[in-house]
């Protein structure tokens, strides 16, 4: 595949997650399988026939153990957000189908304690976790998507403590 083919492919359909506590924190886990530490929310690809709401919250329970009942829903991003990635990822993540993502994010109240949070799931996704702020997940994030995570962060502002 040349370049110009690789470019041309379509974005995979996404559903992201940004978790805050009641202390206007938000979620945010290091990724296992980067060899430098990165943090990152909750988000994963929409299924066929899924809509954007229960992949946010089926990813939501499958990168963190936290279930439905223990968010409410306070926010969508009005449009989806993409990012592409970057020359040395594509064609060889997502089986090399997709230049990137297109996302919807969710702000989602966690109403649960720490103690509902648990990142030792079926396949896990994070090594660590922690509650940090708007500055900080975009300090940690990878450098490709941290332009979506501004545009996130930037349509919740009024929700977040940023």
């Amino acid at each position: 595949m040349t370049a110009k083919d690789l470019h041309a492919l379509p974005y995979r359909p996404c559903a992201g997650v940004v978790l805050m506590n009641k202390d206007g924190l938000i979620f945010a886990g290091q990724r296992i399988d980067n060899p430098v530490p990165a943090w990152q929310m909750p988000q994963g690809g929409i299924d066929e026939g899924e809509k954007p709401k229960e992949a946010a919250l089926r990813e939501l329970w499958e990168e963190t153990g936290v279930t439905a009942n223990l968010v409410e829903k306070v926010a969508k991003t009005h449009e989806w957000l993409t990012y592409d990635l970057p020359d040395e990822l594509l064609g060889k993540v997502w089986k090399g189908k997709y230049k990137g993502q297109k996302q919807k994010w969710f702000l989602f109240r966690f109403l649960g304690g720490d103690g509902d949070v648990n990142i030792q799931t079926k396949i896990p996704e994070f090594s660590v976790w922690a509650w940090k702020s708007p500055e900080e997940i975009l300090t940690g994030i990878v450098p490709f998507k941290r332009a979506v995570y501004a545009q996130v962060f930037t349509e919740f502002k009024d929700y977040l403590k940023w």
